[in-house]
This record gives C-alpha cells, structure tokens and sequence, in this order.
C-alpha cells in the first residue's frame, strides 16, 4: 500500500506516507527487507523440493522437511512445518493419494490356509516377522506388471522383490528366494514368521515348502481385510504411488531396472515415520537402533457413533475429493 501511495504521488515524503499507517520509515524498510529475504527463501527451498522430488516423486510435506533440515540450516532459512505446506500448496507441490483398483489375491482354492499368527504380536527385531504381497503396475493403458515383496516388518525394509507378467507362484517365490539369500545359511532365525494373504501364491506346495526347509512358521489372514497385512499393504502403496507412477516403462526389462532403482531409493534414502524417521537400510544394518511410530492417526472414534469421525475436516476434503 505504501509503495503504491508513493508511486501515485512522488512528490510526499516517504516519512510523512508512512506516518499516516502509524509506522515509521525504518519500519517499513524493515519489512520490505524481510519481504525480500522471504521471496529468496521460498525460492532457494522451492527449488531444493523440486530437486528432492525429481527422485522421490510423491515424497510428503512432512518427509520434505525432515530432508530439508540440512538444507536450511546451512542457507540459515526460518521455515517451519505448517509453513512449508502452505509454500507446496501455494505452488501445487503438494501430493494427492490415488486409489486402487486392480485386484491381485485369489483366495478361493482348495488349497491350505494357515492362521493369522502376528495378530498381537509387535516385530521385535528384524528377521522377526517377514510380510508379504503381490501388487500391480500399470505401465500404460492396456498392460499390467506384477510385482512381489517381502519386507522386513520391524526395518520397513524390502528383503526380497520380483517383477513379472504373470502372477504365478514362481513369481513370488524368486521374491522368497532373494530374501532368504541375504539370511546365509548360518544366519537363519529360529522364530522368524511369514506372513501374506491367503492368494493361491502363498499357499502353493512350492511356496509353503520352501518356508518350511527354512524352518519359517507361515502365518496368513483370515479375511479380506487390508488391514491384517496393513504394512505390506502400506509398502505397495508408498513403491507405485511415490515411484513407479511415474516411470515410463515399454518392456519388462526397463520395468526390472527402474523397479531396482526404486526399491533402492525407499530402502535407503526415504525416512519412514514408523521407523523414527530412519530409512529401512539403517535400522536393518543398525540393530540397536530403537524405533518408535512418529505418525499420528488424524481420526478419532466417536463413542456416541459407530464411525470414525475426521479431526481435521479441511486435510479429509483435500485427500478425498
């Protein structure tokens, strides 16, 4: 207002403008020099995120400025959270969940299902519990790819992966296989736990006898709820939607090579607020590490209503609609 009152009459003095807002001159070229200083760090930070994201494509805000810590405190830039969001909203940089709709496990069959054996129980080491999964990736209109995972549930940390264009049990069994091979023969836990849903992969002769020569008891859902295998089913997410979404894949080659790529990137670059904000590579190699979920759960149960009732109406409606 000041700029565009001495801009309109040029002959007043920028003393007496200023004056009339009840500040004084020093004031005002205070706050035009913070103004400055602010659009230059929103510049510099910008274009870190941007950096950040050409490998981490759907990193979150939160994620952003745990990675981004180093960054401003060498450029000596005053940013907190709630600001960093609103500077990638203002500049459509925030990330929006997408939906799945391709459905990957077929537990009608004959064959044998086991039980749900971690339902209470919490990973205490790694090597513990192993979680497994097949998920789907579009490669373009028409095409899907099927990718297997075993992952480490007390690490985060994918332990085995296969890419195919099937999904047949020797599929995910290479998965299985790259796992165990990492263990070596004088490594194998005695207590270890193999848990998946009740797809006709995982409970195929061959599958089940190869946990079985590795003395690994095998546990499995009991119904059709995501929840039961809620970290694998989280691993699958965070792999297509902050990666593999926006690869471009032609064959099954590249798919093999960028599905490295990424792999790579999750187990060892990207902090996963499950894990202390650590990435899985370090808590696998770091033992002694405690880790402790640093995530909250935005959604309250109503005791006066059986349902879950948004906390914060404004964040529900941008990730919904």
């Amino acid at each position: 207002m000041i700029h565009e009152i001495k801009c309109k009459y040029p002959d007043k003095g920028l003393s007496r403008i200023c004056r009339l807002f009840g500040i004084t001159r020093q004031a005002f070229y205070q706050h035009t020099w913070q103004k400055e200083d602010q659009q230059t760090s929103h510049v510099l930070v910008l274009k870190e995120v941007r950096r950040i994201r050409q490998l981490h494509n759907q990193m979150g805000g939160r994620k952003l400025y745990l990675l981004l810590e180093p960054f401003l405190l060498e450029h000596a830039i005053k940013i907190g959270r709630d600001a960093l969001f609103d500077l990638l909203a203002a500049n459509n940089l925030l990330v929006r969940k997408k939906k799945r709709r391709i459905q990957t496990t077929y537990s009608s069959h004959w064959l044998r299902k086991y039980q749900n054996l971690i339902k209470d129980i919490i990973p205490s080491s790694i090597n513990h519990i192993w979680v497994s999964d097949i998920t789907y990736w579009k490669i373009n209109a028409s095409e899907h790819l099927y990718i297997s995972l075993v992952t480490d549930a007390y690490s985060r940390k994918i332990v085995g992966y296969n890419v195919a264009e099937t999904m047949e049990a020797v599929e995910s069994i290479k998965a299985l296989q790259m796992a165990l091979s990492a263990l070596g023969g004088a490594a194998r836990p005695l207590q270890l736990i193999h848990h998946s849903d009740r797809g006709i992969q995982y409970c195929s002769s061959r599958y089940v006898n190869l946990l079985q020569d590795y003395s690994i008891r095998i546990s499995m859902t009991e119904d059709g709820d995501p929840l039961e295998n809620a970290i694998a089913e989280r691993v699958n997410g965070i792999l297509k939607d902050e990666y593999l979404s926006h690869y471009q894949i032609q064959n099954i080659q590249e798919a093999k090579r960028e599905l490295n790529k990424a792999i790579k990137l999750y187990n060892e670059q990207r902090p996963h607020m499950s894990i202390n904000n650590h990435t899985p590579d370090k808590v696998h190699k770091q033992c002694k590490i405690k880790v402790n979920r640093l995530w909250k759960n935005y959604y309250k149960k109503l005791n006066s209503f059986n349902q879950n009732y948004p906390v914060n109406l404004l964040q529900d409606l941008s990730i919904n609609l």
